[in-house]
């Protein structure tokens, strides 16, 4: 074909650019291909300070104070050491002199210590006793230390204050730049990219990875700094003052940090090895609940709930073996800690007493130096993880930052032409998606549209007509070859000028949420009334919208919603035509409509065409019969073109489009005349669907979307039901999604746990101990400092010695009760679970069949459920309880012993708890960040930019990106202004949490001051109320922390009960009901009524009458989906009837026992489901009630031709099957399927389509052992093929849910009705 060459070689002239086009392109597409593959793996690509790379100046500066604030911060702690040890050694000095001048012998003269006169007489060898007296005024000096500390505090709190809202705001600020511009180059981006990239995944990106990023650049940085800087201080003041120390408590503490490395990895692998046991029972849930059909068919509930039971066993060893080592690694820790203690005061105090290198002060100043640091370090390395996780986030971020779009939409660059003609022409066209690159959607297209004419695009889905549609809005660019706009290729043009002479209708038209007005004015920006009233009239929506009582101003509500489909579709058309568009798009403009609004918006389409380069893209005849030049496409291709009657006379695509759906129509009409007598005509259109044309429209409808369906379904039937069906339905659907639950009352889930009560009373006497070590660490360290005063050297050493004694003790005690705790409440709660979890399966598997249809009930969501729900429900009873008694003994034996000691101080103290209480409290809240707040400020912002993100394919075409960024900026400023005050709130709880201890040192220890002087309370004891209360107290804010499990479990708990307290309709596990011996078999629909819950808008029988008597064997026959399986489902009392009754053996079956009946029925369905376990196992299935002999086993197998196969397995009967069967092939699953229904020996067996998936050989063989097992049962068959059912006694015909032919083969062939078609044409009748 010479034409074809000449005709390249122009191309190239034509686009001589093209190369360069596709050079670029294909560079693209393979970096695309590169970042799709590390997507897998998000391999964090950004340095930290890169995160900081959309920083300004002044934001540089803010952070650069913050850190210096937080520096400064971090040295506060540390430096409030200095000034502790200096206190105590006054204190200590103090009360030697006390002790000094206790001797009756000795006397203060001239501020020295002296011997009383008379006692130096008599003995005059007695050593002179330099000490100075009375220089020493307590309550001075404390008020002086009172000063510095309240210095200090008021530092801290400035600092505090500037560090955290510093880095905040300056967070804030970046965070607000980055969102904003990712927003903006998501939006520019091309619509192959969206291809590719899914938009809930966009969105979980703009909220979530952003917010990530937020939370590594703000106060997790000045608060790591803070931190890192004590950890730095903290062991220089202990190197300084006291390096023997401070080395000997450095050498201890490995043993620490080895524990909590071993405990974090045994916890994790435990885990591990728990959810793998789980996964078992997960596994057998999942099984059961894939496949409840099968299992209610055999009454296999009982026994299934035992196995899933038996598989819980392992997952609750090691969750207790889990809470056991925890509980040892914590016991272990406090073992180390306190030996800790012991060993430091031990060492301390002989470098203290015997070569006096250290004063006490120092002691303590060294020893909590080290203490600090270590702790600090430890809690630094937790902002560590923040930091991880924003750089992982960022770089998806700032890669799609920085991605140039391949389609830019909104560059300036590109050409205007000065006056449009409107002549569009593919030239070899060759296009796939990005998303499909291995798919040819166009190939080699060739295609010419005149300007003025109305061109109809026509052919089966999946040809490529609405590719081409997109490629002419240059939403794609062609891999090869061309579009052009009277002789310029589209690619020099400018897009938003491209874009603006196109008005497109779509088969879905989207309608953004807002009002009717502002969806016409996206078509044109400024466009003026008086055009959108216009635009309105010629679109024929001017009348319905000035019907409204809002009119122009009408709400549309989310995607249109608020409008029928014929509404939204005249909408879409009226801002189509506010563009002016020189050409005019129509995919499938009408084809979601009925027909009286089909009529109006084709009368519309028909008046805007005129004038206008037109495309159109159809099914429908009616639309396409007056186009100028109808273009057929096949594969890619324009195969044919011409008018309506040349192409008839083709005989090609368009003939049979035209052909079968003429048909199609005159049958429906027919049908909705009248009801009764055109069946025949129904089954004709139902054959002449084997057409190849037919059967590809049907994949396009399935593919394109629900509301296209009335393509296939009488209008006149059903005018607005499919229309607004299927979105009502899913409305109403979609709003009790996350059902509101009321939290479970704590009462009713202890109830649940009352059989552990032995472990709980021990669990709960452990922690009590252990909430007891907190206070007597307090007891023991001021024992200690006591100790220092005391003047006789002996005494000393013995009472230190003691002392590090019982700080051992203490820690072996602890050790044991942590275990205790640990074991005792993770066994109550690891019961508890598996209670929880046998009784939710158990009540699962006792519903209804129509409650697993419930898409909330899927068998994904059900084991979901199961495996997390019940394991939540832990967080409200053992360990939760354990915190409780931990946390109120330990402020309880505080209170009490301060009491004791000194009520008036204690009095003070406990003015500040609660503020201390409060500042514990806060910091756990700030580890876990203000994330809530964020999120619910961002919603707006989120709504938009999903409402943007869903329908970017409208924007684009409409060349309204730039309008969707500017809103979603404006968005933003709220959220930016909310964070701005958050930052110097937050900052201010900040330095004020920091900053009370400090407060409450500096009260305390100058009431303490002059209590010694003027009560003359021992100063020992001064130490000892201040540290027991202020570490409870902190211990009480960090109790507070652990609520969030606490809320979550009640949650949990309550949707739990809600299964356990749902009353199923049809009840498997209860004894009443009918139950009668000589069981017949005798069966009676009598006009029977149904559609199924989850699809209350499909009548699926309407009206069934048909009977059969014992023994006999009725066959059921008829297309798809008109009722046949739904009768034997009846029948098994899965559902029960709307309207109308089955008789069973003349009882009503809502009447009789389930499991009565059901033992009477053996199922062999066309998809037979097996368990995953051996052949013997899987055909014992058959009956539950029983134990089966092997010997049963084989004459059914033997009954089923089963016996000779299964015998030439390795195995033999103990064969796995695999999961669902998936070892054997199809007829060895059917045969299997039927000898565990003949071991049931049922009365009644229902065969549903059970040898349409076998191929003839294994048909036979099936077919065979079936004709056995019906010998003296009554049968009801369900089948597509006419081989199987010809010596039925009875073959009912069934369409439209009742049965419009019954009798034997002979009579109905005689009728010559719908059953002599079928067998004549000899089609399979689906």
């Amino acid at each position: 074909m010479p034409t074809g060459s000449v005709k390249l070689q122009s191309i190239k002239k034509l686009g001589q650019d093209n190369h360069s086009y596709d050079f670029t392109d294909e560079g693209n597409a393979q970096s695309v291909k590169i970042n799709q593959g590390n997507d897998e793996k998000p391999a964090i690509r950004v340095g930290f300070f890169q995160l900081f790379r959309f920083a300004t100046c002044k934001d540089v500066l803010m952070m650069v104070v913050g850190s210096v604030c937080a520096v400064l911060h971090g040295s506060a702690q540390p430096l409030m050491l200095l000034v502790f040890g200096l206190l105590t050694d006054t204190f200590i000095e103090y009360d030697i002199e006390l002790n000094e001048l206790s001797d009756d012998r000795k006397e203060c003269v001239n501020n020295t210590i002296q011997w009383k006169k008379n006692y130096t007489e008599g003995i005059g060898l007695m050593t002179p006793l330099n000490q100075p007296c009375g220089l020493l005024d307590i309550e001075y000096e404390m008020t002086l230390f009172a000063f510095y500390y309240v210095g200090i505090g008021a530092a801290v709190f400035l600092l505090g204050y500037f560090q955290i809202s510093l880095w905040v705001t300056a967070a804030a600020r970046q965070i607000q730049l980055v969102r904003k511009l990712y927003f903006s180059r998501v939006m520019r981006m091309e619509i192959g990219w969206f291809d590719c990239t899914s938009v809930g995944e966009l969105n979980t990106r703009m909220s979530d990875d952003i917010n990530k990023i937020n939370d590594a650049i703000a106060d997790q940085v000045a608060i790591f700094l803070q931190r890192f800087t004590t950890f730095v201080c903290g062991f220089c003041i202990g190197f300084v003052k006291g390096w023997k120390l401070t080395l000997v408590i450095v050498a201890a503490s490995p043993m620490i940090g080895v524990g909590a490395g071993l405990m974090a990895l045994f916890v994790a692998k435990l885990t591990g090895m728990e959810l793998q046991a789980y996964a078992k029972a997960g596994a057998v849930a999942d099984e059961v609940l894939t496949s409840i059909r099968t299992v209610a068919a055999f009454g296999g509930e009982k026994k299934e709930v035992q196995r899933y039971d038996r598989n819980l066993i392992s997952a609750q060893r090691w969750g207790i073996r889990k809470g056991l080592i925890i509980g040892f690694f914590t016991g272990y820790m406090w073992l180390i800690i306190f030996l800790c203690y012991g060993l430091a005061f031990w060492y301390g105090s002989s470098l203290v007493v015997t070569t006096g290198e250290y004063t006490p002060g120092t002691l303590l100043q060294v020893f909590f130096g080290v203490l600090i640091a270590a702790m600090n370090l430890g809690q630094a390395s937790s902002c560590l993880e923040a930091f991880a996780a924003g750089r992982g986030a960022a770089t998806l971020i700032f890669e799609t930052i920085e991605r140039e779009p391949e389609i830019d939409c909104l560059s300036e660059a590109g050409y205007k032409l000065d006056r449009v003609k409107g002549d569009i022409e593919f030239h070899n066209v060759t296009f796939y998606y990005p998303s499909r690159p291995d798919v040819k959607i166009l190939d080699q297209l060739s295609v010419a549209v005149k300007s003025g004419e109305t061109t109809a695009f026509v052919g089966p889905s999946g040809a490529g007509k609405s590719t081409a549609i997109q490629l002419i809005q240059r939403f794609y660019d062609p891999k090869e070859g061309m579009v052009t706009l009277d002789g310029h290729d589209i690619r020099g043009l400018n897009i938003q000028w491209l874009r603006s002479l196109i008005g497109i209708v779509e088969q879905e038209p989207v309608l953004f949420a807002t009002t009717i007005a502002e969806n016409l004015r996206y078509g044109r920006p400024n466009v003026s009334m008086e055009d959108i009233v216009s635009a309105a009239k010629e679109a024929n929506a001017y009348n319905f919208i000035m019907d409204l009582p809002q009119q122009f101003d009408t709400l549309v509500g989310e995607g249109g919603g608020q409008m029928s489909g014929g509404q939204k579709q005249r909408i879409a058309i009226a801002r189509a035509l506010v563009r002016k568009p020189r050409i005019l798009l129509l995919d499938m403009a009408t084809s979601a409509l009925d027909n009286e609004s089909e009529a109006i918006v084709q009368e519309a389409l028909d008046n805007v065409r005129k004038g206008r380069t037109t495309i159109s893209i159809a099914h429908r005849l009616s639309t396409i019969k007056n186009a100028d030049v109808i273009v057929g496409f096949e594969h890619g291709r324009a195969v044919e073109k011409g008018k309506h009657n040349e192409l008839l006379e083709r005989k090609g695509v368009y003939f049979t489009l035209v052909t079968l759906q003429s048909q199609g129509d005159k049958a429906l009409n027919e049908k909705a005349r009248q009801m009764a007598d055109d069946e025949e005509e129904q089954e004709r259109l139902n054959l002449s669907r084997a057409g190849s044309y037919r059967a590809s429209l049907r994949a396009s409808i399935r593919q394109r979307s629900r509301s296209q369906l009335s393509n296939l379904m009488p209008e006149s039937f059903a005018p607005i039901a499919i229309e607004r069906g299927p979105r009502d339905a899913v409305s109403q659907n979609a709003i009790p999604e996350e059902e509101i639950v009321e939290p479970a009352p704590v009462g009713r889930i202890l109830k649940y746990n009352i059989p552990e009560w032995p472990y709980m009373l021990f669990g709960s006497f452990g922690a009590a101990i252990n909430g007891g070590v907190n206070p007597v660490y307090s007891l023991l360290f001021s024992q200690i400092l006591a100790t220092f005063s005391v003047i006789d050297p002996v005494a000393q050493r013995k009472e230190i010695d003691s002392i590090c004694l019982f700080f051992v003790m203490v820690g072996v005690v602890s050790f044991f009760t942590q275990m205790l705790q640990g074991y005792a409440f993770s066994k109550s709660g690891e019961l508890l679970t598996r209670r929880l979890r046998r009784l939710g399966f158990h009540s699962m598997l006792g519903q209804e069949i129509g409650w697993f249809d419930d898409h909330r009930n899927s068998p994904g969501a059900l084991t979901t459920r199961l495996a997390t729900d019940a394991s939540q429900v832990q967080g409200a009873t053992g360990s939760q309880i354990g915190m409780i008694v931990n946390s109120l003994t330990n402020i309880g034996v505080a209170v009490l012993m301060s009491f004791y000691f000194s009520w008036k101080l204690t009095l003070l103290i406990l003015c500040f708890l609660p503020f201390i209480a409060l500042s514990g409290g806060f910091q756990a809240k700030m580890l876990t960040g203000f994330a809530k707040q964020d999120k619910e400020a961002m919603e707006v912002a989120g709504r938009i930019s999903g409402e943007a993100l869903n329908n970017i394919r409208t924007i684009a075409g409409l060349g309204k990106e730039k309008i969707f960024v500017d809103m979603y900026e404006a968005q933003l400023d709220g959220p930016y202004q909310a964070a701005l005050k958050k930052a110097k709130v937050y900052g201010a709880c900040y330095g004020f949490a920091q900053c009370v201890i400090f407060l409450t040192n500096s009260a305390s220890y100058r009431f303490g001051g002059y209590l010694v002087q003027h009560e003359g309370l021992h100063f020992s004891l001064v130490f000892r109320v201040i540290s027991a209360i202020v570490t409870s107290g902190t211990a009480l804010g960090k109790a507070s922390s652990y609520t969030p499990d606490y809320a979550k479990a009640k949650i949990s708990a309550a949707r739990f009960f809600q299964l356990l307290d749902r009353v199923p309709q049809i009840s498997v596990y209860s004894d009443t009901g009918d139950k009668w011996d000589n069981f017949q078999g005798n069966i009676e629909f009598i006009d029977c009524k149904f559609t199924y819950p989850t699809r209350p808008d499909i009548q699926v029988l309407n009206g069934l009458n048909v009977s059969v008597k014992p023994g006999q064997t009725l066959a059921f026959v008829g297309s798809s989906g008109c009722g046949k399986s739904t009768s034997v489902q009846l029948l098994e009392r899965f559902y029960d009837p709307d309207h109308g009754r089955v008789l069973i053996d003349g009882h009503d079956s809502t009447r009789v026992s389930v499991p009565f009946l059901r033992s009477k029925i053996g199922i062999v369905s066309q998809e037979p489901i097996l368990f995953d376990c051996s052949i013997e196992e899987n055909i014992k299935y058959g009956d539950n009630s029983r134990e089966i002999s092997m010997n049963e086993v084989i004459s059914a197998a033997k009954k089923a031709q089963l016996h000779d196969f299964v015998m030439s397995l390795p195995e033999k009967y103990d064969t796995n099957v695999g999961a669902q069967g998936s070892q054997l092939s199809r007829g060895q699953k059917q045969r299997i399927a039927i000898a565990r229904a003949i071991i049931r020996d049922p009365k009644i067996l229902l065969l549903d389509e059970a040898t349409s998936a076998l191929d003839t050989e294994s048909e036979k063989t099936v077919q065979e052992a079936l004709d056995k097992a019906r010998e003296g049962r009554t049968c009801i068959v369900i089948a597509h093929r006419l081989s199987t059912i010809q010596n039925s006694d009875i073959i009912a015909v069934m369409s439209r849910g009742f049965v419009i032919e019954k009798g034997p083969h002979d009579q109905l062939m005689a009728l010559k009705g719908a059953y002599y078609k079928l067998v004549t044409t000899g089609a399979p009748i689906s």
